[in-house]
């Protein structure tokens, strides 16, 4: 839920504020019932007729620690109480106008719109009739982006281990992750993961092995797949979570390659359910892990679940089937189960996972999770830099699904051992080669373009939005 601040400015007049006031709060309470209808939760700075009252309502809405400040206006309103309020908020500020003609609520708008243009207050502008779905929706958008962003700023990022097999786009400046978003960053070393994993509670690891027999399909080899490497795969799993917990880490990342998983076990099952809602315990809160500690595709994970609400999934670009027009988007990593149905409910998910041994690359052993990505439209994208500045690339795409010879005739092209997505993506495939700034890319279900944009203009990041 957003929490949205919402102060109506008046006209500093006695006697036409007096004359204004149930118009006013006619309108204002009508925009609230509405927000507060969309689920958001609504905090009410009063009316402003005066400078004091000005300056008092927006320190009174700020300390309630709103996403965003709504400044209404529904009559003519003085626009020096405009900016009294502004200077007195740090949250992102929203003019919204009524369009009611009986009352010169657009005039009061963009005379204080004008006002914060001079002195180089960002802010929107947005106007309607108090109700309209369209108005509040737009209103729901920025809360959400703005929600997001400050979710940001003082948190921190677990980063177990280093760069991984020398990928440059997975490490990211620490000095420039604080000061662009406020986030720090605790390294921490994989041989933690080890120890902690070696003491962690056999006892939760084996329910949790039986958990995922019951549920998902567990192909065992006697080799690079056995329950005891499950099992040390779930108290790798367990070790993070309680890392996280001991270290109030709000997000993390796994190196893995080549030192765990040539030497210990995979991570692919512990990242997956860090990343999923659910454990062998009931639902849970989704801990955002990108797997080879990849610094910004975490962050951008983590921004999009934070609008969302739901898991992200992380993969890697793997092939374009030109055929099809389709994207084989394959990870060993992290495709959180939820990904397989999108279902609350485990079971539903997790009937569709296949736990295989793990491939060549990983000769420690353990299992690879694999599912096929269920289909509906998605949003897509990533934070990546160009010369030391970032920006956020974004594509709306839709994801596939086919009968189930195909679906593994085209898993067996690349490894069928790895979770797959197949993504028809609205762009061309020669621009988005030509342009993608990384090889790994992060999906949350349905179109979340608005939002991205409003975050890329509060973090000051360029958007780069692709279409066909």
């Amino acid at each position: 839920m957003t929490r949205v601040g919402v102060i109506a400015i008046s006209d500093g007049r006695d006697h036409v504020h007096r004359r204004n006031t149930g118009f006013i709060r006619s309108k204002v309470d009508d925009f609230t019932a509405a927000l507060t209808a969309a689920g958001h939760d609504v905090i009410s700075g009063g009316l402003v007729a005066t400078n004091t009252t000005a300056t008092a309502a927006a320190r009174s809405v700020a300390a309630a620690s709103v996403d965003v400040t709504v400044f209404y206006y529904a009559v003519w309103s003085f626009p020096h109480f405009t900016m009294l309020a502004a200077d007195a908020t740090t949250t992102p500020l929203l003019l919204v106008a009524s369009t009611d003609p009986a009352e010169p609520g657009l005039v009061g708008m963009l005379a204080a719109g004008g006002a914060l243009d001079q002195i180089g207050r960002r802010h929107t502008r947005l106007w309607g009739e108090p109700d309209d779905a369209a108005l509040i929706d737009e209103v729901g958008v920025h809360a959400r982006a703005a929600s997001a962003v400050a979710s940001l700023r003082g948190s921190t990022f677990g980063r177990f281990g280093g760069r991984p097999m020398g990928m440059n786009t997975a490490v990211a400046n620490t000095d420039q992750w604080m000061r662009q978003f406020g986030v720090d960053v605790e390294e921490i070393d994989q041989y933690e993961l080890v120890l902690r994993a070696e003491k962690a509670d056999a006892g939760e690891a084996a329910r949790g092995r039986e958990w995922l027999e019951r549920l998902a399909t567990v192909h065992y080899d006697g080799v690079k797949l056995t329950p005891a490497l499950l099992e040390r795969q779930l108290r790798t799993y367990l070790a993070v979570r309680d890392l996280a917990a001991e270290r109030h880490l709000d997000f993390s990342g796994i190196k893995a390659q080549p030192e765990l998983t040539e030497n210990f076990v995979t991570m692919d099952v512990a990242e997956a359910l860090l990343n999923d809602p659910y454990d062998w315990n009931g639902p849970k809160a989704v801990h955002v892990t990108a797997t080879e500690s990849d610094m910004d595709g975490a962050l951008t994970m983590q921004l999009m679940h934070r609008i969302t609400g739901t898991p992200v999934l992380f993969a890697d670009v793997r092939h374009f089937h030109a055929d099809r027009g389709v994207w084989d988007l394959c990870n060993s990593g992290q495709h959180a189960t939820w990904f397989a149905a999108r279902s609350d409910d485990p079971g539903e998910n997790l009937g569709r996972v296949n736990l295989y041994p793990s491939v060549f690359f990983f000769p420690a052993g353990g299992a690879s999770v694999a599912h096929f990505a269920a289909p509906g439209r998605m949003t897509l994208g990533r934070l990546s830099r160009w010369d030391g500045e970032y920006r956020l690339q974004v594509v709306l795409g839709e994801f596939e699904l086919y009968d189930e010879v195909t679906n593994v005739a085209l898993a067996e092209r690349s490894t069928p051992e790895w979770p797959h997505a197949f993504a028809r993506l609205d762009v061309e495939a020669g621009v988005f080669l030509r342009g993608f700034g990384a090889n790994h890319v992060h999906a949350v279900p349905g179109d979340w373009r608005r939002e991205l944009r409003v975050v890329g203009e509060l973090m000051g990041v360029k958007v780069e939005e692709w279409g066909r």
